[in-house]
Formats: C-alpha cells, structure tokens, sequence
C-alpha cells in the first residue's frame, strides 16, 4: 500500500507521541529483530524505531531494509528515528489503516 501525502501527515501527527520500541545498536540489525518488528506492526500498525549512538548503521539503509523484508511503510525518518506504518490483517488491530483509507 503506497501512501500519498495526507495519509503520511496523519501518521506522522498521530506517530508524534510515541516512544521507540525497537532499539538498533552495536550488533545492527538482525533477523530476529526483523521478526519482531514485523509481529509489533501486526498488533500496533504504527511504531517508531530508534538508532542508538554506538550503532554503524544509518537510518535510511536501517529504513530500507526493514520496509523490504516486513512490507511496511516508512512514514518518516528524523535524524536516528523512523516512524513504520503497516496495516493490521486483523480488523481488532486495524486502528490507525481505517483512519489511513478514509483520507
């Protein structure tokens, strides 16, 4: 699903008060985060991921890598944060997708 630009300044705005739940560090990224991310966005639809300073990673390859292998949508990306978007399969999780396809 690509989002157009209302829908990426809804997500954003709503994206605003929350904290990273995922934390890439010195090991980088792995599968298992992967996995794990992927099954937060099942159940959230809409997280941030944050780089700690000691990772050598950088945010766009972090973003691109994830949005690859997950099929979510990066929303955002600021400085060492990205905001990920992914619509829930199941309608009891579907918060934020029911909003997103009404705009």
């Amino acid at each position: 699903m690509e989002l157009r630009g209302k829908q990426k300044r809804y997500l954003r705005s709503q994206a605003h008060h929350l904290h990273p739940i995922f934390q890439v560090g010195k090991g980088g990224l792995n599968e298992e985060m992967i996995v794990q991310v992927n099954e937060a966005l099942e159940k959230r639809e809409l997280i941030k991921v944050s780089l700690l300073q000691n990772t050598e990673e950088v945010a766009e390859d972090v973003a691109a890598v994830i949005e690859k292998k997950t099929g979510c949508n990066v929303v955002q990306i600021i400085g060492r944060v990205l905001v990920l978007f992914k619509p829930s399969s199941k309608e009891k999780y579907q918060k934020y997708s029911k909003e997103v396809k009404s705009i």
